[in-house]
Parts: C-alpha cells; structure tokens; sequence
C-alpha cells in the first residue's frame, strides 16, 4: 500500500470482527513499529499486549467502574479546557459520530449505550497499552509515543487490521495495572485497540474532516 494511501484510508474503527489476531502478527506489527523516530533514539516506550482472559477482565472491570459512576484517574491528565477552535472541531465530531447512529443528544439511554461499547473497546479482540517509565522527560516520551502510536496504526491498515487511538481506554490506570501486571514505575499513556474491523459497520468508513493547510500552515520567508 502506497504510504499516502495509507494515511489518507486509515480510520478509527468502532466495530470488529469477532476473529482473534495471530500472536505472531501482532509481534511483525511491532516489530516494524520500533523503527519509529525518537528524542535521541531513547525508544522509551513500552508496549503491554492483552488478549484472551486478560482482556476479558480487562472489559469487565472497565464497564463496572463505568456503570458505578467512578471518577475516572488516568496517568496523564485530560485538559480541563481546550481552544476554541478545537473544542469545536471535537464537538461536531462526536455529534456527527452521535447522528450517524441516529442518537439524539438528549437520548441518555443511546448515548449510554454507545459509551458501553466504547468501554468494551467495540469489540476488539487485542487491547495494545503504550506505556512510558514514570520518570522519563515526559514530554519527550509522550512525543516519542505518539510518533510510534501513528506508526503502528498505519502499519495495522496496511495489513487489513483496525485500530482506534483511545484515551478512554486507560482512565483506570491503577485498576489496569493489576489486571496486566504492569508495574507501578510505568506511566500508562494510550490504548490502541486492534482488531480485524467489520466492513460493512457504517462508523468503520466515517468521512472525517480535516483543515485546510491555510489555517494552520504559515509561510515565511
């Protein structure tokens, strides 16, 4: 698949097949994903794989402390506020994600519903965790992980698999940490579920909108 291709067709995938990913493609996946760039060639992160029962108690712990209403703590810290500019381009997404399930803003019940399938990962039969150690030049790190993030994304699509870039998917870090045996001098960054995505699930093609280069693109000479 031509690269351009590949950024261009990826999308976040929001429903998957209930088919198991080969262990030794996922370890090819990553394998290729550690050439990504990094701060001095640091590769700070690390990367925890749960399928099977582990994942399985993973989603059930997930939805309990979502049906309880827990206060969610995850390790790196959601912003209180955005720009303007960017809030609005996230609130039509998600009302466009809303409306192409035909759920109304005011439809509590739906809207419950879809945030279960959100804590259930939609689905995916792999939840991949990138995780950085707890006292590493965070910025850098968290840089560094978002460069391989995209990377094992891309490389997923070329190899007909999904995924989705979740930060709903590590909100209980602690919880997470003695369900996948992650120790606690690892700061847990992103979930990345990953699956093969269902073709004919509408939000599997959703036509996202990008900005015009002129809006954020400044020339000078």
């Amino acid at each position: 698949m031509e690269l351009v291709t590949a950024v261009k067709g990826r999308r976040s995938i929001r429903k998957y097949k209930q088919v198991d990913v080969p262990q030794n493609l996922i370890a090819e996946l990553l394998a290729e994903a550690r050439w990504s760039p990094s701060w001095g060639n640091t590769q700070p992160w690390e990367f925890y794989v749960l399928t099977g029962e582990c994942l399985a108690r993973y989603k059930e712990m997930s939805l309990e402390k979502q049906a309880a209403g827990e206060t969610p703590a995850p390790d790196v810290v959601m912003p209180a506020a955005w720009p303007a500019p960017l809030k609005a381009r996230y609130e039509e997404t998600v009302g466009t994600l809303l409306t192409a399930q035909g759920i109304k803003r005011e439809d509590k019940a739906a809207r419950n519903k879809y945030y279960q399938e959100m804590g259930s990962l939609f689905g995916a039969p792999c939840l991949i965790l990138a995780c950085i150690p707890q006292n590493s030049a965070v910025e850098y790190a968290m840089l560094d992980v978002g460069l391989i993030v995209q990377t094992i994304c891309l490389l997923a699509h070329d190899k007909g698999l999904g995924t989705c870039i979740m930060a709903s998917a590590v909100l209980y870090p602690d919880a997470i940490r003695k369900i996948a045996s992650i120790p606690d001098d690892k700061r847990i960054i992103i979930g990345i579920p990953l699956g093969y995505p269902d073709p004919v699930f509408p939000l599997n093609h959703f036509d996202r909108k990008r900005a015009e280069i002129s809006e954020f693109v400044h020339w000078v000479e």
